[in-house]
């Protein structure tokens, strides 16, 4: 068997969470392959609602193995307390879900640093949750890692070592009292005692599982554009949200996967600071905001709106190798009467041919607009393609053309059962 990638097509928050879930149905393994607890998964079944940060979605189906690979960072904290949510809602943990020993951990003085930075002039929009700090650790060649707990000694060596050096740039740099060294190692060696039951060499655990016919489903977090080699650098996350990032997250080869699936929103959203070409600032970007609900999962900031665009669109496509995609919050769209879809850029008079790879020109980019008549109509209660309105169809089969993606899967409401396959 071989493996498939689910990456986030835009700039996050499309709603891979519920596609997750849904397609683990038809999975043996679902691995996440980069980021940390800055992410949010919310899944909706029945009257209950998940959000998941770090535990793959596929956890919500009691067949399917969970793995967090090598390329996330992990907050003890934050893993924990998911851990005891689903603990506490039923859902069996133990057995389940695996954790690579190469994966690295966010310290409190990744968070503290993160926020003092984040407080200053340059902002970047993160969510303070030390996921940046704690990966120019691990690229620095000073970060601790799960494997780091099995070993006491070792663990306590590298703690103090790595805290005697941000207590200094804490102390004289941003005059902040510095952090308790004991407090730190008491905090780490209880979260050991906890999580040694979850540790497992993750490829040959995943490149077995493939040799014995299993199907494997490579969940990333945010999206492509906040990759931090293909996205609106330097207002980006600090991993590889690609498709890429799936083999190096998790240590399963290239030429084990062999499809890719893209989650696009059915408009765009951005959380944070950075240029958003087709972004809505006034009274349709606030309609969109409160009937999309979009609010971030993990912080609750309001998410900038704005109309899909099919050329940020195409260029995902192309990064990523994307074979099919689902589109999500259909059903959003139909409080409109005309809905726009950005078709391509235009600089200084010229339409550009190329997607910008210079944030300073993405944001004097004038997007290109055709204007469709919105269908107007209830379509959460579709249950197949034929039920939608034809101008649903017609809206569809134009960003499909415009953007060169095949669509497979289309979410019209936020529970499991408001999904359609085509």
């Amino acid at each position: 068997m071989s493996a498939t990638v689910l990456v986030g097509s835009q700039w996050g928050d499309e709603g891979k969470g519920k596609i997750v879930d849904i397609l683990s149905e038809r999975f043996d393994i679902v691995a996440r392959y980069q980021g940390g607890a800055n992410a949010g998964h919310t899944v909706i079944i029945g009257d209950k609602q998940y959000i998941l940060h770090l535990i793959p979605s596929g956890i919500l189906r009691e067949n399917v193995i969970c793995v967090i690979g090598n390329g996330v960072v992990i907050d003890p904290k934050a893993l924990l307390e998911e851990i005891n949510l689903l603990k506490n809602s039923g859902i069996k943990v133990e057995g389940r879900l695996f954790i690579s020993q190469n994966a690295h951990l966010i310290m409190p003085y990744h968070k503290l640093l993160d926020s003092i930075e984040e407080s200053g002039e340059n902002k970047i929009g993160t969510t303070g949750r030390g996921i940046g700090p704690c990966y120019i650790d691990k690229f620095g060649r000073r970060g601790i890692r799960i494997v780091d707990l099995l070993n006491r000694d070792e663990l306590e060596r590298k703690i103090r070592y790595n805290l005697k050096e941000k207590n200094q740039l804490l102390q004289k740099v941003y005059h902040h009292e510095g952090l308790n060294v004991e407090e730190i190692l008491k905090e780490y060696l209880e979260f050991d005692k906890v999580i040694d039951k979850y540790i497992k060499d993750i490829p040959t655990f995943l490149n077995q599982a493939l040799d014995e016919g299993k199907s494997i489903l490579l969940e990333g977090a945010q999206g492509t554009l906040l990759d931090v080699d293909h996205g609106t650098y330097p207002f980006v996350t600090s991993s590889s949200p690609t498709a890429g990032g799936a083999c190096t997250g998790t240590g399963i080869p290239p030429n084990r996967i062999n499809y890719v699936i893209g989650i696009v929103k059915a408009y765009t959203t951005r959380v944070g600071n950075g240029p958003f070409p087709t972004e809505l600032t006034e009274e349709e970007g606030d309609k969109l905001r409160t009937l999309g609900a979009e609010f971030g999962a993990t912080t609750g900031r309001p998410r900038r709106c704005g109309w899909f665009d099919a050329f940020l669109v195409a260029y995902s496509k192309m990064i990523n190798g994307i074979d099919s995609v689902a589109v999500t919050k259909l059903d959003v769209l139909s409080h409109f009467d005309k809905i726009k879809v950005c078709v391509g850029y235009e600089l200084n008079g010229k339409k550009l041919k190329y997607f910008p790879s210079s944030v300073e020109q993405l944001s004097k980019v004038t997007p290109i607009y055709e204007v469709l008549d919105g269908w107007k109509q209830n379509i959460s209660n579709c249950k197949s393609y034929d039920e939608l309105p034809s101008r649903t169809k017609e809206y569809l089969n134009f960003i499909s053309k415009q953007s060169g993606i095949k669509i497979d899967i289309i979410s019209v409401g936020a529970k499991r059962q408001q999904t359609i396959f085509l």
